[in-house]
């Protein structure tokens, strides 16, 4: 079942008592080299067990491998997505098919402000006149309100996916959130990606087979070519290569 909400908190409701800004950068400290060449299930499974119900995982629904992987180690674990209010339909599509069909607790969070709401106030189309305010508006800061309630959040961030992203740590601080992000799928390479999905039955947003190999909002993403870069369909005609939530 999807539950719409504006500022998440964990799967029971209570807004649970944190670790302090300390504490976290200790436990990452620790244990991020001890963790880096773990398994992917044995990251969440530490996740979990050390943060409770104050962990959570993020998806944007391109597929659903993270969501799959997490629901087999803690099911019922809280899922975030983004609703920018931009989405393919195929990407709304997704995230209902998983919580549909999966055992999490789905968590929908929504902007401040409706698309109408934010044409009014910062003109129509400010995804094409400052991207990055868009971006930060739409994502940035609803991702940081809804994180308010959990002291570390899981991504799905691959290092295969952009030269950006080849220093993504599988356990690192996130200074301007304060919080502890975890990348368990980090080391994956597309081949590993390709196979758990196909081993596994995991839903995968329909547009991934319709050329769209890197998904985000509907008025800022095109198809890509075979052999480009997977996300250079992300912003075409900028030279934006990140929304902001990972950097």
């Amino acid at each position: 079942m999807s539950v719409t909400t504006t500022t998440a908190r964990n799967s029971r409701g209570i807004q649970t008592e944190g670790r302090t800004p300390e504490e976290l950068r200790e436990l990452v400290s620790h244990w991020g080299a001890e963790l880096e060449l773990a398994p992917a299930e044995v990251i969440i499974e530490w996740a979990a067990a050390t943060f409770g119900e104050r962990f959570c995982i993020t998806s944007s629904m391109g597929d659903a491998a993270l969501a799959h992987l997490a629901s087999t180690v803690v099911p019922g674990i809280d899922v975030v997505f983004l609703d920018t209010g931009y989405h393919f339909v195929e990407t709304i599509g997704t995230r209902d098919a998983v919580a549909a069909t999966m055992d999490v607790n789905l968590l929908t969070i929504t902007p401040v402000q409706s698309v109408a709401e934010q044409d009014a106030a910062h003109g129509e189309d400010l995804y094409r006149t400052d991207p990055d305010l868009c971006c930060k508006l739409r994502k940035v800061q609803p991702l940081a309100d809804a994180l308010s309630g959990y002291d570390a959040w899981a991504t799905g961030l691959r290092r295969a996916e952009t030269h950006n992203r080849v220093i993504a740590p599988v356990i690192g601080w996130d200074a301007r959130k304060g919080k502890v992000k975890v990348s368990p799928l980090a080391r994956w390479s597309d081949e590993q990606m390709d196979r758990y999905i196909a081993e596994n039955g995991v839903l995968v947003n329909p547009l991934v087979y319709d050329g769209y190999p890197s998904i985000g909002c509907a008025p800022c993403t095109r198809r890509v070519a075979p052999g480009e870069d997977p996300r250079s369909g992300r912003w075409a005609g900028t030279t934006k290569t990140e929304c902001g939530i990972h950097t």
